[in-house]
């Protein structure tokens, strides 16, 4: 299935912008994804006014949630208890025009010309519509949004109306508590998509509104969280509102008036939401704290264009020569400024704040897929991501109690620290996590030099994860190290032994937090995490020479690739055991541990690796294409590089998942960036220097980007046969580029680069589960 690029004529490509030039029913779902504003916090849902067909509008706030007891048909000891789900907050995106009697609708109205854009230069959406009306006159109506970032809870709306001719408006403005509507509960169909709660959810603290002003306040009702929302409006030759009506439903603001030719009727809608802690006293009216923050529209719209002003001037990445995948760069990397921005100290949900695909749930997608990101582009923002994960730590050591560990056992998914999971095999089971936190925790050291972190909460969170590996793991009578019962990042084998990807991160974490200079940590402790290190188990099939995916991973029934690509993804149609017995992949799994642990292992290992599992791959995973394809680089496959980057940089652009309608796949455009960094540009951290080994696609004449790093801003530019490294202010950075040490300072620094060869791909032993079979890919 493909979208964006699949149509030209509709969505032409522009490098700066997402267009629409053509309104047509059957995806509307979709694109009010991919024309979401956002800041990390608030979150607005590309819905038309116009469009009376809209699949999913509504509006998010990051983190706030409702809960419920979760209900096991056979509980257990340990399983998860309380379910959250994110809510859909009182929906301010709304608006109905009536023209001379007419309610103009993209559905049954005549449209003479359409055009909608999200510019990603400055963060503002606008649809520009003309009409031809019954009455005869001939009507244009212009919406702009956009969302603020010093003001991260304001929303600013301007709609106008421009005749030819002298027409009656009536223009109603609404906000509308979509939350509590009843809507078809998908998740039935699809454990991807998020459920709906039975009943009324959000109950009304405040319904007050007159003059054009509403100043409204709901709780939900077993969160107890709070949401307070304030809304102004202006006109421009001052019109009085013909009335203005609350409701805890649908509150709104109505217009009546003339509009004459040459004199536009301009309509400014200033929004102000209030949650969070701060709101959460019973004596604090959230719908006051709400009116606090109201900003004039102009202004939320300078705040937006100042942000991306200031984030393109470090954030952008620029590929040379190639104009359809810069467009499709550039709306990645807008996603992810679109998702981060303005978290401040909150996780990241999976659907970023454009959807309530996953619930709104956190998972280890922030730290693997979008901590590089934050890292290198906004460190403030990946610091206060980890004090937020380290905010979780007291829920965490209790779970680990719960699960018979020591130290702390973050959940797989949470909104509120606690396990959402209700499904433990592809879920609890994914231990793994603990090491990612670790991880980038260690990145972020490494990476920003911030000794205060690394002296405090980076090293309870090593500590505590370490604490964790060495009592879930034991040694063996093989001498060896094991961590038996998990699951890996590949769902589609669970609850295995010595899981290849677990281990290797396992062991990476027990060294991190062994080399930590703490008080807190006892000599005998210290010697016991790098024993298990040191001998921690790596499954290797000796005939194949690929090291396992896990101990029994090789003795596993081959998957039939004459499956009908009708039948994918997997989960959706065939019961977890059929799948947890076959040699079939839902997503890079030990190929992920190679690139993350990338000093470990000798380029041959990798690239029997690559050769053994990318055929075993599905491409189910979102998160997948992009680990593929660094993997795909490294090992001097240009080709299979190149088509796994594009596969990715498409994921939500073409829905190529049919689930983009839930929101934007976040990890994945956290992907994009680093399948342009690590994979083209060949970064990899964590080392003595920064270390690049580029791969540029022959296809591309160039590919520069900017990276914060070591308190320096350095510049990396590529071009055919080449390499230039400045760091334009501050210290000079030691580099090493393909072995070579290099001191860079103000003044370039060029290297020229060999062309990698293109290796023989491997040759396996009969008996490789997908030897003279073609690949068949679910997403290619």
């Amino acid at each position: 299935m493909a979208l964006i690029s699949a149509d030209r004529e509709r969505f032409p490509n522009n490098p700066w912008q997402l267009v629409e030039t053509r309104h047509e029913q059957g995806n509307e779902g979709t694109l009010e994804t991919l024309f979401a504003l956002g800041n990390g916090h608030l979150g607005i849902r590309g819905a038309h006014w116009a469009a009376a067909d809209s699949d999913l509008p509504g509006s998010f706030i990051n983190g706030l949630h409702e809960i419920w007891d979760i209900k096991h048909a056979e509980n257990a000891f340990g399983f998860a208890r309380t379910g959250q789900r994110i809510l859909y907050i009182p929906d301010a995106n709304n608006f109905s025009v009536v023209l001379d009697g007419e309610s103009l609708s993209l559905a049954e109205s005549e449209v003479l010309d359409y055009r909608r854009s999200v510019d990603f230069s400055t963060g503002v959406y606008e649809c520009r519509v003309t009409w031809q009306c019954r009455s005869g006159a001939v009507v244009t109506t212009t919406e702009r949004r956009a969302v603020g970032f010093a003001s991260r809870g304001s929303l600013g709306i301007s709609l106008e109306v421009d005749t030819d001719r002298e027409v009656s408006v009536d223009v109603t403005s609404s906000l509308i508590n979509r939350q509590d509507q009843p809507v078809e509960d998908h998740s039935v169909h699809d454990p991807r998509r998020a459920g709906r709660h039975a009943g009324r959810v959000l109950l009304p603290l405040r319904l007050d509104g007159g003059d054009g002003s509403l100043r409204l306040a709901w709780e939900a009702a077993e969160s107890k969280q709070r949401v307070g929302v304030a809304v102004d409006h202006w006109t421009s030759a001052g019109h009085q509102p013909f009335e203005t009506l609350v409701d805890q439903d649908d509150s709104s603001v109505r217009y009546v008036l003339a509009v004459s030719p040459g004199e536009p009727f301009r309509l400014e809608k200033s929004v102000s939401y209030a949650a969070g802690r701060a709101i959460q006293d019973p004596s604090v009216d959230p719908a006051a704290v709400a009116e606090e923050g109201l900003r004039p529209v102009g202004d939320i719209f300078a705040e937006s264009e100042a942000h991306y002003r200031d984030y393109w001037a470090t954030s952008d990445i620029v590929v040379t020569s190639e104009s359809v995948l810069q467009q499709a760069i550039r709306w990645n990397l807008f996603q992810l400024a679109q998702a981060t921005a303005r978290a401040d100290v909150a996780g990241i949900p999976a659907k970023g704040v454009t959807g309530s695909g996953y619930e709104g749930h956190y998972f280890w997608d922030q730290e693997v897929y979008l901590l590089p990101y934050l890292t290198y582009t906004n460190p403030d923002g990946a610091r206060k991501v980890l004090e937020f994960r380290h905010g979780m730590l007291p829920e965490a050591k209790v779970r680990a109690k719960e699960l018979s560990v020591d130290g702390a056992l973050f959940p797989w998914r949470t909104i509120n620290g606690l396990e959402a999971s209700a499904y433990y095999a592809a879920g609890t089971a994914q231990f793994h996590i603990a090491a990612a936190i670790a991880f980038a925790t260690n990145r972020y050291v490494w990476a920003t030099k911030d000794a205060g972190f690394r002296d405090g909460m980076g090293a309870e969170l090593l500590i505590e994860t370490a604490r964790m590996w060495i009592s879930l793991g034991f040694f063996g009578k093989d001498g060896l190290f094991h961590i038996h019962g998990v699951t890996g990042p590949d769902e589609y084998t669970a609850v295995v032994n010595d899981n290849l990807y677990t281990n290797v991160m396992a062991r990476f974490n027990l060294r991190a937090a062994a080399a930590l200079e703490h008080a807190g940590i006892s000599d005998e402790e210290r010697q016991l995490w790098e024993a298990a290190a040191n001998r921690m188990q790596l499954p290797f099939d000796e005939r194949m020479q690929v090291h396992s995916q896990d101990n029994d991973f090789m003795h596993l029934e081959p998957w039939d690739w004459t499956t009908p690509r009708s039948k994918y993804p997997l989960l959706l149609h065939f019961h977890p055991l059929v799948i947890y017995r076959h040699q079939v992949l839902k997503q890079a799994d030990t190929v992920l541990a190679m690139f993350l642990q990338w000093q470990d292992f000798t380029v041959e290992e990798k690239q029997r690796a690559f050769d053994f599992y990318d055929p075993l791959t599905t491409g189910d995973s979102t998160l997948s294409a992009c680990v593929q394809g660094i993997m795909a680089a490294e090992v001097g496959y240009s080709r299979e590089a190149l088509e796994h980057f594009t596969n990715a940089v498409f994921i939500d652009l073409d829905d190529t998942h049919g689930n983009t309608i839930d929101g934007v796949h976040i990890a994945s455009t956290g992907g994009v960036w680093s399948s342009l960094v690590c994979g083209f540009a060949g970064l990899r951290d964590q080392g003595p220097v920064p270390y690049f080994d580029p791969r540029l696609p022959a296809e591309w004449d160039g590919l520069a980007f900017h990276l914060k790093i070591q308190g320096r801003l350095l510049l990396v530019e590529l071009e055919t046969g080449s390499i230039t490294l400045t760091v334009p202010e501050g210290e000079p950075l030691a580099v090493d580029v393909r072995g070579r040490q290099l001191t860079v300072g103000a003044e370039p620094v060029k290297v020229a680069l060999e062309p990698v060869p293109q290796p023989e791909p491997t040759v396996f032993p009969s008996g490789h589960p997908t030897a003279s079979i073609p690949v068949v890919r679910a997403n290619s």
